[in-house]
C-alpha cells in the first residue's frame, strides 16, 4: 500500500478568528507539524524592540535584521522559532508587542527576511517524520504556500473576536490590527483566491475543525 502523501495546510485569518485553536486541533488529529507564523513576527518584534529599533527607522530595521539568525526547535507538535539559539518566551504576548507587531510586520524587509524561513518549515516537518504541515498566519495561502494542498481563510465578526481575545486575557485593538494588516502594501491580509472561506462567528471549534478535517482525512486516507 502506498504511503499517505505529505500535505501542507494553510490557515489564514485575523486575530481571534479561530486560526490557532483550529490549527492545533488539526495538528494533533493528523500528526501535522503546527507552525504559528504570528509568533515568528512577534518574536522578531520583541527582539527589535529590545534593540531599541523604531519601525519608522528603516535603516535601523535593516541593520538589525542582518544580525538575526533563525533556527527551529520542535517541541511536541509545534515549531518554535529560535533567534540566536533562543526561543522567545511570554514576552511576545505582551501589550507592548501587541501594539508594535503590525507595524513591524508591515515592513517589506521584515517579511522578506522571514519568507524562506517560513517555507523551510515544510522541510523541518519532513525531517521529523510528520505527515504534513499546518501553518497559520495572514499570508500563508497567498504568499508563503500559494500551492498548499488546502487553503482556508477564517473570519468572524470583530465584536466576537474582541470578546474572545478579552476572555483569554488579551486586549488587542482588533479593528486597528485589521486595518494595518489589510492595508499594508506587502502581503496584506485577504482571503486568497480559491481558498475556502469559513465564518467562525457562530460556530463552535469542533464545527470549524470538522469542515476542514473532512477533506484532509480523505487526502490522507483516514476517511
Amino acid at each position: 500500500m502506498a504511503s499517505s502523501p505529505f500535505i501542507i495546510v494553510a490557515i489564514d485569518g485575523g486575530a481571534a478568528s479561530g486560526k490557532s485553536s483550529s490549527s492545533r486541533t488539526l495538528s494533533d488529529r493528523f500528526n501535522l507539524l503546527h507552525v504559528d507564523t504570528g509568533s515568528f513576527y512577534r518574536a522578531v518584534t520583541a527582539d527589535l524592540m529590545r534593540r531599541k529599533v523604531n519601525p519608522t527607522d528603516l535603516g535601523a530595521v535593516k541593520a538589525a535584521l542582518c544580525e538575526l539568525s533563525f533556527g527551529t526547535r520542535v517541541q511536541g507538535l509545534s515549531a518554535q522559532m529560535e533567534i540566536g539559539g533562543r526561543v522567545a518566551g511570554d514576552e511576545i504576548r505582551s501589550r507592548e508587542v501587541n501594539e508594535h507587531v503590525s507595524h513591524f510586520s508591515a515592513i517589506p524587509e521584515v517579511r522578506a527576511a522571514l519568507l524562506n524561513y517560513q517555507r523551510s518549515q515544510a522541510d523541518v516537518a519532513r525531517r521529523h517524520h510528520f505527515r504534513g504541515l499546518v501553518m497559520e498566519g495572514r499570508d500563508i495561502g497567498s504568499v508563503i504556500f500559494p500551492d498548499a494542498d488546502f487553503r482556508f481563510f477564517l473570519h468572524a465578526d470583530p465584536t466576537e473576536r474582541a470578546r474572545r481575545r478579552a476572555s483569554e486575557g488579551h486586549h488587542d485593538q482588533i479593528a486597528e490590527r485589521d486595518r494595518l494588516d489589510s492595508s499594508r502594501k506587502t502581503a496584506p491580509l485577504a482571503c486568497p483566491a480559491g481558498a475556502v472561506s469559513i465564518d467562525t462567528t457562530h460556530q463552535t471549534l469542533p464545527e470549524v475543525v470538522e469542515t476542514m478535517a473532512r477533506a484532509i482525512a480523505a487526502r490522507l486516507g483516514d476517511a
